[in-house]
């Protein structure tokens, strides 16, 4: 019997060494990479997040729980995930928009909805619409994730939602925003679907979208 709750002890903890020692010795013991990644790290980064909201964590040790539940996931459990019938949670593009170069609390969102069972495409920073509308064709995604941490680029938020609706794609895909300057009511202004203030909540709220 594994003991998922060491798993996400030791997740929480964002030790990786003996988080790969215990992923390692569950699989030995027949437990699936499937299990060990929902009851195991999934329900650990859930209790990350939460304990993010509530700001009993802060980001660097956030990002140190996420790097290793991606080594886990890389090192041990990808090839046996990828033989095994796990769909995804949901597809996610995720940038920071056109003009704006912050991407650490955005690279956050992505590994932390990573690490939640979506399928992520993270652009990177400086992203035109052209670029967005684009990926949600080739990827067919569910959700579009925007960043700005500038007053002069939260326009631009705008302006990708216009894109995506010209592209015949906003009934399709469900527009996510968050960044130090966005808020709640500007969400509502430019008609995106959520705002979240961090990523314990972007997660919430991109696992409800998915549920609507």
């Amino acid at each position: 019997m594994a003991d998922f709750q060491n798993i996400i002890d030791t997740l929480i903890e964002g030790d990786q060494e003996k988080l790969l020692s215990l992923a390692q010795s569950a699989l030995d013991e027949g437990i699936s990479a499937k299990e060990i990644l929902e009851k195991g790290l999934m329900a650990g980064m859930d209790i990350v997040g939460e304990k993010m909201e509530a700001e009993d964590m802060f980001i660097p040790e956030v990002l140190m729980c996420a790097r290793a539940m991606t080594a886990v996931i890389n090192n041990l459990l990808k090839p046996l995930l990828a033989a095994g019938d796990v769909s995804a949670a949901g597809k996610v593009i995720i940038g920071t928009v056109k003009g704006d170069l912050h991407d650490i609390g955005k690279n956050l969102v992505a590994m932390m909805l990573e690490s939640a069972g979506f399928e992520v495409y993270n652009l990177g920073a400086d992203i035109l619409p052209d670029k967005y509308v684009e990926e949600i064709k080739d990827k067919n995604a569910d959700i579009l994730c925007m960043s700005a941490l500038l007053t002069t680029t939260m326009p631009m938020m705008k302006v990708t939602i216009d894109a995506v609706s010209e592209a015949g794609l906003r009934d399709q895909v469900k527009v996510m925003i968050g960044g130090a300057p966005v808020s709640q009511d500007f969400a509502e202004q430019i008609g995106a679907d959520g705002y979240a203030s961090d990523a314990g909540s972007a997660i919430r709220l991109a696992k409800e979208i998915m549920k609507r």
